[in-house]
């Protein structure tokens, strides 16, 4: 079957009337409807008929033609033969649309103007689209921009900024155009840069396609901030890169918080470790110091009677100093838990350096030169001045094995006024005593355990690994805190932080000399048999008449039944209903003439009290005994003397 015969002009005409997207028409030279396609009928909304003649201005918006736009796109079509332009134009129903027109001018071969042809097309749905995109954009744009406490923005594949959102702004302190158009590394710091941190971020980004870390970044004013960083890499429909988007949040709250987290945990652990040692360290040494008084006392014991055998002598000589190294040990132990009895007083450390200068300087040798520099302008602190000078003596004789070949230590007070968090919790008015020495440094994998009990590098037989544990425990129980500071091959630096206390300072007590008691009677209370002979052995060694009880009931039905003894000596720690020190509150409330002295290898409840009676601790020599009977005795009555 052939298809009908048509000439061009029908042909043409059936191609304008066929396209169904496009209004055609044609405009006389005035701008008058010529033609009508069935197109522009639908578009539009008029009819052929209603439409023919009339000026093609009623499709404007009454706004557009009172700014004359229909007439100017006419002329601008006269003069340039074509004019497309974009806007809104009026249907029929008085509705808008989005139309794309074009106006050509139609000229004849003569070149003179004959009319214009008219292409309108509703692109309403095109453009709601692309303003929702907009809208999409400017929101995106907006939201990104308003965001305060990350930094987002965007890297070419290079790595160079592109744009920059009010976040980043405060947080590494750049403006936008300070920073468009640099390299991201300008955010990293020197080390960094030269480590190729960087270029090894976006290389990363770029073959996983995501590069998340944390580390210190840099701010404009060279400030350091620990950084949380993310950065994606951004491809094309196409999957090529075509940049990063980088996001990067000030996460140095949270990252010392954290710190300060661990830290607690960290003192947390080490308060539970020191109770630990404490009850363990508590609930041995009152036996064990009882075992060490039975043994350095029948040693005393039997000095008189072998006193002409030097073998015997040499042998009690090693007892007794096992007994007086078992002692040390027990006490080193009971400072690092913080549970040893110390007797604080307010003390100027500038009056006692001369008497430590020459402590130092007769213990550690002449290859050890010792500075002890402690100013009359330190301010005065409460500390038990012999469990101070102990501290310091570890701590040197600690520096000194540091030095084989000999060095300086240095011993400097200073007043040091603490801000909050500077040395652990302390803050306000202390006094730090720094100890320094020219050694050869602690390992950095060493220098967190130095202070734990047991801990030493030193050879077998070189040392307990207890001397920097009682200072630990000393300066804890003083209330302060001490650190330690050491590079490999340029010496150790301990600083003891003690608080500053409004207490006037005591002058050091001179010795008290008193004569060993001769002839007096002394009841012993003692529920541990062989202690109580070793006790009562040597009371009767000085020349004194002994009767020995097992218990505080035991003691309380002696002295009813008499006769009267000059003192009381009495264990604290005691089974039965009463232990020794409720026994020397009763004598003292039934007895207030009778003089008391206790006696403890270990007791809480010894050490939680004040100085409400004297106390000998176990193990104790002769010696120590004849001077605590003394005093007791010539003071009349229980008080609070040390002894």
């Amino acid at each position: 079957m052939s298809l009908p015969a048509y000439d061009s002009e029908s042909r043409f005409r059936l191609l304008i009337e066929a396209v169904s997207d496009h209004a055609i028409y044609m405009l006389d030279p005035e701008g008058r409807v010529q033609t009508w396609n069935p197109a522009a009928e639908r578009i539009k909304g008029y009819t052929k008929s209603e439409v023919e003649g009339q000026s093609f201005e009623r499709f404007f918006t009454p706004e557009d033609r009172a700014a004359g736009a229909p007439q100017d796109i006419l002329r601008r079509a006269r003069e340039h033969g074509r004019v497309e332009s974009e806007g809104w134009r009026m249907r029929r129903d008085g509705s808008r649309f989005w139309a794309l027109a074009t106006v050509h001018a139609m000229r004849s071969e003569a070149g003179e103007l004959i009319g214009f042809a008219k292409i309108t097309r509703d692109m309403s749905e095109r453009r709601a689209a692309e303003q929702a995109l907009l809208e999409s954009e400017r929101r995106f744009r907006h939201l990104v921009a308003g965001v305060v406490d990350y930094a987002i923005y965007m890297l070419d594949v290079d790595g160079t900024i592109s744009n920059w959102n009010r976040g980043a702004e405060r947080i590494k302190g750049y403006t936008s155009d300070e920073v468009v158009g640099r390299h991201f590394s300008l955010f990293y710091s020197p080390e960094d840069r030269r480590r190729g941190a960087p270029a090894a971020a976006l290389e990363r980004a770029r073959a996983e396609g995501r590069f998340e870390a944390e580390g210190w970044r840099v701010r404009k004013d060279g400030q350091h901030f620990w950084a949380s960083v993310v950065i994606d890499a951004i491809h094309d429909d196409e999957g090529r890169l075509i940049g990063f988007a980088k996001i990067t949040r000030d996460a140095t709250e949270r990252r010392n918080a954290q710190l300060e987290l661990q830290k607690a945990n960290e003192r947390l652990a080490q308060a539970q470790k020191m109770e630990a040692i404490g009850q363990l360290t508590g609930g041995v040494a009152h036996d064990f110091n009882n075992l060490l008084m039975v043994v350095s006392g029948q040693a005393e014991l039997l000095r008189r009677r072998l006193a002409d055998d030097p073998r015997a002598a040499k042998a009690l000589d090693a007892i007794d100093m096992a007994s007086r190294r078992g002692q040390d040990l027990t006490r080193h132990l009971l400072a690092f838990a913080r549970r040893q009895r110390l007797r604080p007083m307010a003390v100027a450390l500038s009056d006692r350096a001369a008497a430590l200068q020459e402590v130092l300087d007769t213990s550690l040798g002449r290859s050890i030169h010792v500075t002890v520099d402690l100013p009359e302008a330190l301010w005065p602190v409460e500390v038990d001045p012999g469990e101070l000078e102990l501290a310091l003596l570890n701590m040197a004789v600690n520096a000194r094995d540091a030095m084989p070949g000999g060095g300086a230590i240095s011993i400097r007070g200073e007043n040091r006024t603490l801000k909050a968090g500077e040395v652990e919790d302390l803050a306000g008015d202390h006094v730090a005593l720094t100890i320094q020495d020219t050694g050869q440094g602690i390992p950095p994998d060493i220098l967190a355990r130095v202070f734990e009990p047991f801990f030493t590098t030193k050879e077998v037989n070189r040392g307990t690994g207890l001397g920097l544990s009682q200072v630990y425990g000393f300066v804890q129980q003083s209330g302060g805190r001490v650190t330690v500071d050491s590079h490999l091959g340029r010496g150790t630096t301990f600083t003891i932080y003690l608080p500053r206390t409004n207490a006037d300072p005591k002058a050091p007590a001179a010795t008290l000399q008193v004569g060993a008691p001769r002839g007096v009677s002394v009841l012993v209370v003692e529920d541990n048999p062989e202690v109580a002979e070793v006790a009562a052995g040597l009371i009767e060694q000085l020349g004194n008449q002994v009767r020995v009880v097992g218990s505080a009931e035991a003691a309380l039905r002696a002295l009813e039944e008499g006769p009267q003894p000059d003192l009381v000596f009495s264990d604290i720690v005691m089974a039965g209903e009463m232990d020794g020190l409720a026994l020397a509150r009763r004598l003292r409330e039934e007895r207030p003439g009778l003089p008391v002295l206790l006696a403890t290898g270990y007791s809480r409840a010894a050490n939680q009290m004040t100085d409400e009676f004297p106390i000998l601790a176990k193990p104790y020599q002769l010696s120590d005994l004849s001077r605590a009977l003394a005093k007791v005795l010539a003071s009349g009555a229980p008080q609070s003397e040390a002894v």
